[in-house]
């Protein structure tokens, strides 16, 4: 399967999300792997051996989201300067978001650009964050916000990678699969609740819809200047969760399950979604075992780091909301009063 992604309406670049068995892959010049201490260990080897390249490296660093800072991107950089990496070199990210984002982000400024390809050996890494040229690290103030738009030269997702996946790390990436049929595609929604994710037939059709969902979304917004913000549906809320817990509680994906769920209240309070409507996404969500509460611990501060947020401007909150299932709206005019109102249902 292949899906096609062309940033037309930007920067007018092609390249394809390749859905099937890791193929032979040919390069012509200096390849270097990033990749975790985890996953090196898991499939680093088999990767290896699909790799043709006139010179190959391996750069190595610490696992854990804790470790996306701009610290562990100059290290990369140090290692690519170490092996004399030219402008015309190839980085391939071996591993989830965060090593997809470091490695992207790596390539984005070393030397002023060079490509890089994904090999996302996540679920939400294969459905989401390897799609679409979104790189950067954390910082003390919020979650990405260092950063670059900057696409890929080829992402190859190959479901056998998710064999050694933890059951945890596989539910977390279906929160991200969720969150697109909430947003785009009510049948979607409906074809995911009795989908059989164990299935690999079953799975890469999951998969390939919702790339092919966000590649829509891509095309047609490539820096989110419009409709590719409503992807971060779930994220306003689970990015401050992710601050307050110092990124080490919740997996990204449990964290944006927790934030669908905060903006699923919101939009209920706002008449924007049935509660029978927020009561099926959560029964789906639960049937995952993914977290759907959270408590808050100070309301006011809770609502303070919404300003830290990417979309914030002129001191406007903007927040992703669904209307009903298969229905989005972005709205930027929610009071102070009613957002805290909503805020208090989740202090216990």
């Amino acid at each position: 399967m292949i899906v096609p992604i062309h940033l037309e309406n930007s920067s007018d670049i092609k390249y394809n999300v390749v859905i099937d068995t890791l193929p032979e892959l040919t390069f012509n010049r200096k390849v270097a792997i990033v990749t975790n201490t985890t996953v090196s260990e898991l499939h680093l080897e088999h990767l290896k051996s699909k790799i043709s390249a006139d010179e190959l490296y391996v750069v190595t660093v610490e696992d854990g989201e804790e470790f996306k800072t701009l610290a562990t991107v100059e290290a990369i950089l140090n290692k690519l300067f170490e092996a004399k990496l030219d402008r015309k070199s190839l980085l391939i990210a071996l591993g989830g978001g965060v090593v997809g984002d470091m490695t992207g982000f790596t390539a984005s400024i070393y030397q002023r650009g060079i490509g890089f390809v994904q090999v996302p050996t996540t679920l939400l890494s294969q459905v989401d964050a390897s799609v679409g040229g979104k790189t950067g690290v954390n910082s003390a103030y919020g979650k990405n916000l260092i950063g670059a738009f900057y696409q890929p030269e080829a992402v190859y997702i190959d479901t056998n990678f998710l064999k050694t996946l933890p059951k945890r790390e596989f539910a977390a990436g279906i929160a991200e699969i969720i969150k697109m049929a909430v947003m785009f595609d009510r049948d979607y929604f409906d074809f995911l609740v009795d989908a059989d994710f164990s299935d690999r037939k079953s799975l890469e059709k999951v998969i390939r819809r919702s790339v092919e969902l966000k590649a829509e979304v891509v095309n047609l917004d490539e820096k989110e200047s419009g409709i590719r913000a409503v992807l971060n549906y779930g994220h306003t809320f689970g990015h401050v969760i992710e601050n307050e817990t110092n990124y080490t509680t919740y997996l990204h994906g449990e964290a944006v399950a927790i934030g669908m769920m905060m903006a699923n209240a919101l939009a209920v309070e706002l008449g924007l979604m049935e509660q029978n409507q927020m009561d099926e996404v959560e029964k789906f969500l639960k049937k995952h075992q993914l977290p759907t509460s959270y408590n808050i611990s100070n309301v006011d501060s809770f609502y303070d780091k919404f300003f830290l947020d990417k979309k914030a401007s002129n001191n406007r909150l903007k927040f992703i909301l669904p209307k009903g299932l298969g229905g989005h709206t972005i709205r930027d005019d929610i009071d102070e009063e009613t957002l805290k109102r909503v805020l208090y249902k989740f202090v216990k």
